[in-house]
């Protein structure tokens, strides 16, 4: 139990915020992920990154990113979950980790991809991300 383990609270209070890299790797994938961010858009307030149509950074698919924040997070993953069109989706915490963030502390819905080349991803970040909702939803 967590309460045995005041570390670990700890440990989860130094979540900002949470990405989900939603992968596709052919057009029909792609059509998916459009159908997917359409869906999400209009439920969740998050934020909508841009769509990487080549690969970028450690991904290994090309992909687009939703950033949520901690609140979102038990309803919007638990969403993912059930709605994710059979896409690929990597879920992680942002704690200042980045490299831990995405190898360790990630989860997987689907395939679990390769984290391309880990060391382009920084061991220790202080920049905190503000996450600024560019969705409006109707739900």
């Amino acid at each position: 139990m967590l309460s045995e383990h005041p570390s670990a609270e700890t440990e989860i209070s130094r979540i900002g915020s949470y990405h989900a890299h939603v992968y596709f790797r052919t057009p029909e994938e792609r059509a998916r992920a459009e159908q997917l961010r359409a869906a999400v858009a209009e439920r969740f307030s998050v934020q909508l990154g841009r769509w990487h149509d080549r690969l970028i950074g450690p991904h290994a698919a090309p992909m687009y990113q939703i950033a949520f924040a901690r609140e979102v997070f038990p309803v919007f993953a638990a969403w993912l979950m059930v709605h994710r069109n059979d896409l690929v989706i990597l879920l992680h915490p942002n704690t200042g980790q980045p490299r831990r963030d995405h190898q360790v502390n990630a989860i997987w819905y689907g395939e679990v991809l390769p984290i391309m080349n880990p060391e382009q991803l920084p061991e220790f970040s202080d920049e905190a991300e503000i996450i600024t909702p560019n969705t409006t939803p109707a739900r």
